[in-house]
């Protein structure tokens, strides 16, 4: 087994130990059951949306908008809906995070995930994010579908720290 085998194998165990947070890809009505903390924000409670942006994802290989701007503290429900007849994905990170995922899908693309920062969202269908942004700075999101990711489809989030205006 290959070093890179047994790192994989490592993360997938240690993800079996941790409950995943469901109400990220769907409907909640109360606080998340998981909290997830990163260094672009946290599992954001969805009695404290501030507000909701929506996202349309599409074959074209391209999120609209591409561009969004919150506060730091600002939770928001991002609402995406898939216009394409293919899977698309919303996934939440610094760039050097969706560079390095990127990656890792295009070797493993059967590779299953599921955290309150992605949501992975069939043809013609719905999902949603709630997130808290926890730091000003730059963010992104990527669809990691192997290729997508590489065609384009990519968007990013300023995030102001919390005395400037919102854009």
């Amino acid at each position: 087994m290959s070093p890179f085998s047994i790192a994989l194998a490592a993360i997938a165990a240690a993800g079996a130990l941790v409950p995943h947070q469901s109400a990220a890809h769907g409907p909640s009505h109360g606080a998340p059951a998981t909290q997830v903390e990163t260094p672009f924000g946290r599992t954001g409670d969805p009695r404290r949306v501030t507000r909701t942006v929506e996202i349309r994802m599409s074959d074209d290989m391209r999120f609209t908008p591409a561009q969004l701007t919150v506060r730091a503290g600002e939770t928001v429900r991002l609402r995406v809906r898939n216009a394409g007849r293919v899977m698309h994905e919303l996934v939440l990170g610094t760039q050097e995070e969706l560079d390095a995922h990127a990656e890792l899908m295009r070797k493993h693309p059967g590779m299953e995930h599921d955290e309150p920062y992605m949501a992975h969202v069939a043809p013609g269908a719905r999902g949603e994010i709630v997130w808290q942004f926890t730091r000003a700075g730059e963010l992104h999101y990527g669809c990691l579908v192997p290729g997508h990711f590489e065609a384009g489809m990519r968007g990013r989030i300023s995030v102001l720290a919390r005395e400037e205006p919102r854009r």
